[in-house]
């Protein structure tokens, strides 16, 4: 198993792209607005990304392709070929500068929580954060800084994990919200949809079969490119779980609401004291600044991949779609719309996206000629259709709720 760790790649990048500011966020709403009745949603969503993302680790491994390359090569000569990459263009790219005025307000939120919250505070920070990353998609040196980013969440999740031990949470309480799905109320659909959105994000099913072609060429390599995966996702989902009980445990069970950072601070009292406010601001800065670097770039990706830019020209075209992605979710960062409920709307957004992108990776997964006798099995079809299912009925609830409806 350490050996296992040691090795661990794509899977790892996966994962520290969703525990962004939007996990943290969306976590601690959840634990403090509905104590541990909605951990059974993080545990869905955390095996929906394994399977989903195993499908797109070896798609990229066997084909040695992309997502956007794989569909492309299927739809060459289909009636549907644009409309339907049109339609996958505009979702990506509107649902990702969305996911990234979020990943830009979660990073300023976080600097707003160690030197204040003040509008020129807020500014500065997204003036600052907007420029590191667009510095990193420009050069393209962006896999130090993700390094660097990566350990400081990992510190912050043994922060959370302390925390958890510390406060002593209701085991049976945090078993039976694991284990029995329940929908507390209406207005709690949106933060399950958010849940999902937040851990099975869209755009990482594309950075994960680009990073997977890079790393792994052979049939041999399957294996390595599957346990990267279910550990590194796992790990993710359980740094979720662990954010979701410890607020559920020291927020909720007072009462107290979530407003804005300091108040997301406090579930890290316990152990941490006047230094709690600090710590979390340091981690959703790496958090925000990590998803907001991987999230242009994997929308580079994917949509030169779509559209066959040729290999001269890629990287221009990478840099261009990114930065364009970096301008646009800055501008939504800038409006009147407060940090933590843009991170939560990102969210959401990112839970109704998923469906259509799922399709089109089973699609992609499915075709002979693309992954040979590594295609998808009937299992992996049927895991694959629940979690589409499902995620389409929350959403299309979730809608119909928005519209009066009920």
């Amino acid at each position: 198993m350490l050996s296992r760790i040691k090795k661990l790649g794509p899977g790892l990048l996966v994962s520290a792209a969703f525990i962004g500011p939007g996990t943290v966020t969306t976590s601690t709403i959840a634990g403090a607005s509905y104590g541990y009745t909605l951990l059974w949603a993080l545990l869905f969503a955390t095996f929906a990304t394994m399977i989903l993302q195993e499908m797109s680790a070896r798609l990229g491994t066997i084909s040695g392709r992309g997502l956007g390359e794989s569909l492309l090569l299927k739809l060459s000569d289909s009636f549907w070929k644009w409309p339907m990459l049109g339609l996958l263009f505009i979702a990506l790219f509107v649902g990702n500068a969305a996911y990234e005025g979020g990943n830009l307000a979660g990073a300023t939120l976080g600097i707003g929580a160690i030197f204040g919250e003040s509008d020129d505070i807020r500014l500065a920070a997204l003036i600052t954060i907007s420029l590191i990353a667009g510095y990193f998609l420009l050069a393209g040196s962006y896999q130090l800084i993700e390094k660097l980013l990566i350990i400081l969440v990992g510190l912050m999740a043994l922060c959370f994990l302390l925390t958890f031990v510390v406060v002593g949470p209701s085991i049976k309480e945090l078993f039976s919200g694991l284990l029995v799905p329940s929908i507390p109320s209406s207005a709690s659909l949106l933060t399950i949809i958010a849940l999902i959105g937040t851990t099975v994000v869209p755009y990482n099913l594309f950075l994960h079969a680009s990073a997977a072609k890079q790393r792994w060429h052979q049939e041999q390599d399957l294996s390595s490119a599957r346990a990267d995966t279910y550990i590194s996702i796992g790990i993710g989902g359980l740094i979720a779980i662990l954010i979701t009980s410890t607020a559920a445990a020291s927020l909720y069970s007072r009462g107290l609401s979530v407003t804005g950072a300091a108040d997301m601070a406090q579930q890290l009292n316990p152990l941490f004291g006047s230094s709690a406010q600090i710590l979390l601001g340091l981690g959703l800065f790496a958090a925000g600044l990590s998803s907001a670097i991987t999230a242009p770039l994997a929308t580079g990706f994917a949509v030169s991949e779509l559209f066959g830019v040729t290999p001269d020209k890629q990287e221009r075209y990478k840099k261009l779609i990114s930065i364009t992605v970096l301008l646009v979710g800055a501008s939504l960062s800038l409006l009147s719309i407060k940090p933590i409920q843009l991170i939560v709307m990102a969210q959401f957004a990112n839970g109704l996206l998923l469906p259509l992108v799922a399709i089109f990776l089973v699609y992609a997964a499915n075709q002979t000629n693309i992954m040979g006798n590594h295609k998808n099995g009937i299992l992996s079809n049927l895991l694959a259709a629940a979690v589409i299912i499902i995620a389409a009925l929350l959403g299309a609830r979730s809608i119909w709720a928005a519209m009066g409806a009920f």
